[in-house]
């Protein structure tokens, strides 16, 4: 990346995170006057990856004199065709010899981006893992190392968004949750809240995927739930607008972690319900 591409902006612009980069990471600077990065997520044709701001990452690399085509290159490498695909194109990153790569979603890419060098740095947006907790980084305000950015932090959100559809729908009390393995955090926090709140919690873990999301529902309807809860999931996130239209067929109340799902016709997304009490949920996220 050139000189021009000041360490705390580009870290500003995936989402505030302001540690600049350890001593060691400065010499990953090309001196060429074309910057090249990488970027790695479940692909930039699918609602969540757009909606989540790549392209307002675009947008403000633009803002600082970065254009694609003219004096930026970007390297893009997708996670949801499986580790072999995501490992693959990180190592093809690394052999570009780019200077940073940005991984986004998933622990996939976090894992297939360390595993390509010992020395590019990385910028992150965590979802559904912890990067402090599996020892990626430090801590929040010394993370060491050469890894950077943010994280979703999924487990206390699930939590806040099982509150707010009680108090939104007070009288019922039958609650669904739609969630997979790499939700597993999140799901434990919103059976822990449900339980607190003497809710009947129904789990719908989906295995195998691509999952079909129509005999889900089928099954899931037949336990009569009133509410519904949609954990996040790299794989939901290109069937948003089947699981919106499902939901809204079967007259659910349902809470989702992303806006592509209420621009789908989602019935109730994250921060739509507010709390009668006042509280204001959690940090949506966590910045080293």
């Amino acid at each position: 990346m050139t000189a021009k591409m000041n360490r705390r902006a580009f870290l500003n612009l995936l989402g505030g995170a302001a540690v600049l980069w350890p001593v060691a990471a400065r010499a990953q600077q090309p001196s060429t006057q074309v910057a090249r990065i990488g970027v790695l997520n479940t692909g930039l044709d699918d609602a969540v990856s757009g909606g989540l701001g790549y392209r307002a990452f675009v947008a403000e690399l633009q803002k600082l004199g970065f254009t694609e085509g003219r004096n930026l290159v970007i390297d893009y490498g997708r996670t949801d065709q499986g580790a072999d695909k995501a490992f693959a194109d990180a190592a093809t990153m690394a052999r570009s010899n780019v200077a940073v790569i940005v991984a986004s979603g998933s622990e996939l890419p976090l894992q297939a981006a360390v595993a390509a060098s010992p020395s590019v740095p990385i910028v992150i947006l965590a979802n559904n893992y912890d990067p402090i907790a599996r020892g990626y980084v430090t801590s929040l305000a010394r993370p060491g190392g050469r890894i950077t950015g943010l994280f979703n932090r999924q487990p206390e959100l699930a939590q806040k968004r099982v509150e707010l559809l009680t108090e939104a729908f007070p009288t019922r009390t039958r609650l669904a949750v739609l969630w997979d393995a790499s939700s597993s955090e999140a799901f434990a926090a919103a059976e822990g809240t449900a339980k607190a709140l003497s809710l009947q919690l129904y789990s719908t873990k989906l295995q195998r995927p691509p999952y079909d999301f129509d005999a889900t529902f089928h099954s899931m309807i037949s336990d009569n739930p009133q509410m519904l809860l949609v954990l996040s999931s790299r794989f939901f996130a290109p069937h948003v607008s089947r699981i919106s239209e499902l939901a809204i067929r079967n007259r659910l109340p349902a809470m989702f972690n992303f806006s592509a799902y209420t621009r789908a016709g989602g019935s109730c997304p994250t921060g739509s319900i507010q709390s009668r009490r006042g509280a204001a949920p959690p940090p949506t996220s966590s910045r080293f």
